[in-house]
């Protein structure tokens, strides 16, 4: 794990991960772009999703994650996040068997019960990676995956930008936000006894330059990325 500090380029105000997803709640459906995350579920190859029996989302927020999974044929799927006020819209979406309030690591959630789990948009806010990859090789079966979406420590780098809102127009906070090499990924899930299957990475390109003009002086840089571990 790098600081992030030494990267920092826009010097925003900090708050915890808690304070700072309550806080970007209003907003944070229509900031979130499907280009960061459901785009790279969707060019995976290595999950069959209609055929996963039981799936475990954990930091679901507000259910975005979710509801791509339900429409995919998840057949039963329950939901963990730390931040109640995003449960709530979760729980109204009615696509979760079950809902949990608690920390991603602290064990909520019965072992071996998951053919699948997927963590989108969360490692960033780890400070460290072991207790999340030591949690999903309990809750998942053998033979079961983990899919993980991740901000690319490439772009937190290089753009020098934490995951961040606006709590009012002109006024951006910044969440807490860690920088985790993709060796560092490697080495925690290894340790915890996955094998990587699959990994994709998604680009700045034309799609993401209509979103957000000012990254033209991103193009072709990795923004974010997906890992398909597998346990043995």
């Amino acid at each position: 794990m790098l600081e992030f500090a030494h990267f920092d380029r826009r010097r925003y105000p900090t708050v915890s991960v808690r304070e700072g997803y309550r806080e970007w709640l209003p907003s944070y459906e229509t900031t979130v772009e499907d280009e960061m995350d459901l785009v790279l579920l969707d060019a995976l190859e290595s999950v069959p999703w209609a055929a996963v029996e039981r799936a475990a989302d954990l930091g679901c927020g507000t259910g975005r994650t979710g509801a791509w999974l339900r429409a995919r044929g998840v057949a039963r799927l329950d939901g963990l996040d730390m931040t109640p006020e995003r449960l709530a819209i979760a729980r109204r979406r009615e696509i979760y068997d079950r809902l949990v309030e608690a920390d991603i690591a602290s064990g909520a959630l019965e072992g071996g019960l998951y053919d699948l789990v997927t963590t989108c948009l969360v490692d960033e806010h780890l400070r460290d990676l072991r207790p999340l990859y030591r949690e999903v090789s309990r809750l998942i079966r053998p033979g079961g995956r983990h899919v993980l979406i991740g901000y690319h420590p490439h772009f937190i780098m290089t753009a020098g930008m934490p995951t961040h809102f606006d709590r009012s127009p002109g006024e951006a906070v910044a969440i807490e936000t860690y920088v985790h090499l993709l060796g560092d990924h490697v080495t925690a899930a290894r340790a915890a006894g996955l094998s990587l299957i699959e990994m994709r990475e998604r680009l700045v390109d034309d799609r993401w330059i209509v979103l957000k003009p000012r990254w033209e002086q991103y193009r072709h840089h990795p923004v974010s990325f997906a890992m398909v571990w597998q346990k043995a």
